[in-house]
């Protein structure tokens, strides 16, 4: 909260003026530096908003209210197309697999990941995502950019490469974040890296020639003629049943465990999940573990509670970690499409089998912004004012 605070009077016009400019390492004062703890709802999106509003006013933190409900955006939209997750799943694993046996494709991702790639601003920001576990926003798209239509390279590994890395790493923001530079996300328009834009936007720290760049003619759509898939209805969620034997499960997916009732379950054991190694088969670096682990140490200390730390390996411990505690509903909050998603999944069926369930405490605001994330951003853009409303943000 002390960040929130701190960055309270920048929320406003500072911001919008402020935001696409990449200050570099150690430097980026323009942005807020909270997404990390937003990934995790260390600090929530309506406290966020809250506070933007309660600073400048509706208009003046307009911009910055917009960006927040983004990532709710995304994360409804993947929610919405559950489809798209698969395929990127998938598919990053047919691209690894080519990496294995391609020598030519496997040199020349590493001269990419290890910044060697001489052009300096896409070498800087692999440095910097490599060392802080940070890229700013438009640097990010510049990287996958560049990534994806100037080197050539298969844009999921550059999504894992960004995955792996990223402190603020989120499976919705981060894939749908590469599929809109493809030009997958809103068909036909790929996002075009430009020498002017990349020397405007970080002050002159960096100023490639035109010549740097492959023309961006057209995206990536037709890896992908077949379109977008439709629309799902939001699936299903159990909610957690009062007096039953309950696992409490502390994920880093939601570290605000406290915000939800819990006074009427039976809890008979709490069990905090490491699962960041779930983000990629390739290693994901040690900031990202770190990250986690104090996370979730940190919810399990608000909660009040002494949580047993396990890893999310195989899917079947899961059942193990309830039948020792003699639980008979497992109890998190909601985990929306990602690896960890996965993982619960694939344990669904040993927890039917042994009548255990699976139970999640979904939050107002995503219940709010998810049925508007159905296309492009606009519509959920347009409904802001409602969003706020029924969320009782003002």
């Amino acid at each position: 909260m002390t960040k929130l605070v701190a960055f309270a009077p920048r929320m406003g016009r500072r911001y919008a003026n402020g935001r696409n400019t990449d200050h570099g390492p150690g430097a980026h004062s323009a942005v807020s530096g909270l997404s990390p703890y937003i990934r995790r709802r260390l600090v929530l999106e309506s406290d966020v908003v809250a506070t933007a509003l309660a600073a400048h006013g509706p208009e003046q933190s307009e911009k910055f209210v917009q960006e927040v409900i983004w990532r709710g955006y995304f994360k409804g939209w993947l929610e919405r197309r559950p489809q798209v997750w698969v395929s990127y799943v998938q598919g990053l694993e047919r691209d690894l697999a080519a990496l294995d046996n391609d020598r030519r494709l496997r040199r020349e991702v590493a001269r990419a990941t290890d910044g060697q790639t001489g052009l300096a601003c896409f070498d800087a920001w692999a440095a910097e995502l490599v060392e802080t576990g940070y890229l700013h926003n438009h640097a990010r798209m510049w990287f996958a950019s560049i990534w994806i239509f100037t080197l050539g390279l298969p844009w999921r590994l550059g999504a894992d490469f960004f995955y792996r890395h990223l402190i603020d790493g989120d499976a919705a923001a981060n894939t749908l974040g590469w599929r809109w530079v493809a030009g997958l996300h809103t068909r036909g328009r790929p996002y075009p890296a430009r020498a002017d834009n990349i020397a405007t936007f970080t002050n002159g720290r960096f100023t490639p020639r035109a010549a740097d760049f492959a023309e961006v003619t057209e995206g990536l759509e037709a890896s992908e003629p077949e379109g977008l898939p439709p629309v799902q209805p939001l699936r299903p969620v159990l909610e957690p049943q009062a007096a039953r034997p309950t696992l409490l499960l502390i994920t880093d997916e939601d570290c605000r465990v406290e915000d939800f009732d819990h006074s009427a379950l039976d809890i008979r054991a709490v069990v905090a999940l490491r699962s960041r190694h779930l983000r990629s088969s390739l290693p994901v670096s040690e900031a990202v573990h770190q990250f986690e682990a104090g996370a979730l140490a940190d919810a399990s200390e608000r909660l009040g509670v002494v949580a047993d730390m396990a890893r999310a390996d195989h899917p079947k411990a899961l059942v193990d970690w309830a039948v020792t505690s003699g639980a008979t509903q497992i109890v998190t909050p909601y985990v929306t499409r990602g690896p960890l998603f996965d993982w619960l999944d694939t344990a669904r069926p040993h927890l039917s089998a042994q009548g255990i369930a699976l139970a999640e405490w979904q939050r107002a605001w995503d219940r709010a912004i998810w049925p508007h994330a159905t296309a492009g951003f606009f519509k959920v853009k347009h409904a802001i004012p409602r969003i706020l409303q029924d969320t009782g943000v003002t």
